[in-house]
């Protein structure tokens, strides 16, 4: 199973680093059905291996000038209320519950990836660039009582932090749009930003689990986390290199297909 961990870790550290948002989903299902664990070890381990690869991920990111700290910090510590309502009520949910919800989930997620690359390639290079405006000026309107924005922001940051609690995912297909959406920022700042937000939502989620009597594999969650790791940084010189719309649409079809897969094997149990 170690061994297996490893090109598992590879993949999923891959598109987490070079996509920011998505990536992390798959870590769940590949801890339930190719590594053998059990559901809430799994979503707990999980948080682990995402936080800490997140982390990793967001340094080669902040070297390169992609990482707005500031907004990251305070779009985290708003997600910290949904990230312990969200572990809290995962703990009570039945194991086949959990994976059909989450199998769900990859869908609805696949589809706004595919939605918003559909997007990209009807937008201007000068429309993008436009987007780049100067960090400070675009997160002051955070607290200047912009309050649509502000509110949207809020929702968002909660939502998120509730999605990794529950899920144990990272959040960043919801964090990456709203960093681009509410406050403005390109896609590979939007992309190190989401980053340092899965950090902490992992991290607040994470705590949250803490005492629940999860029984950890910590060998297993150390070797997947040391591939993820590897994984995420080149992922970040992927990123740079290949373009997204190619990352996007083939990252889709996996989701898709691990979706399916979910599926057929969750959905007879609630039967």
């Amino acid at each position: 199973m170690i061994a297996l961990a490893i090109p598992i870790g590879l993949i999923i550290g891959l598109t987490l680093g070079a996509l920011g948002g998505g990536g992390s989903i798959l870590t769940v299902p590949a801890l339930v059905y190719l590594l053998g664990q059990d559901t809430q070890d799994a979503t707990t381990g999980s948080l682990i291996i995402v936080g800490i690869t997140a982390f990793a991920g967001m340094t080669a990111h902040h070297r390169d000038g992609r990482v707005r700290v500031a907004a990251g910090l305070v779009f985290g510590v708003l997600g910290v209320g949904g990230a312990y309502v969200g572990s809290l009520l995962s703990a009570s949910v039945a194991p086949s519950v959990l994976m059909s919800a989450f199998s769900l989930l990859m869908l609805v997620v696949a589809a706004m990836m595919f939605a918003r690359a559909r997007r990209g390639r009807g937008s201007s290079p000068a429309a993008d660039v436009g987007m780049g405006e100067e960090p400070i000026l675009m997160f002051r309107p955070l607290f200047a009582c912009a309050c649509p924005r502000a509110l949207k922001v809020l929702i968002t940051a909660s939502a998120a932090g509730l999605l990794t609690g529950f899920f144990g995912v990272g959040g960043g297909f919801v964090v990456v749009p709203a960093l681009v959406l509410a406050l403005g920022f390109t896609m590979p700042v939007a992309v190190g930003t989401s980053l340092l937000v899965i950090a902490i939502n992992s991290a607040s989620a994470l705590f949250a689990r803490a005492g629940h009597g999860v029984q950890l594999d910590w060998p297993l969650i150390g070797v997947f986390t040391l591939a993820a790791i590897v994984g995420s940084l080149a992922g970040g010189r992927l990123a740079t290199r290949v373009r997204p719309e190619r990352l996007t649409a083939a990252f889709t079809v996996l989701l898709v297909a691990v979706a399916l897969y979910t599926a057929a094997r969750s959905f007879p149990q609630l039967v």
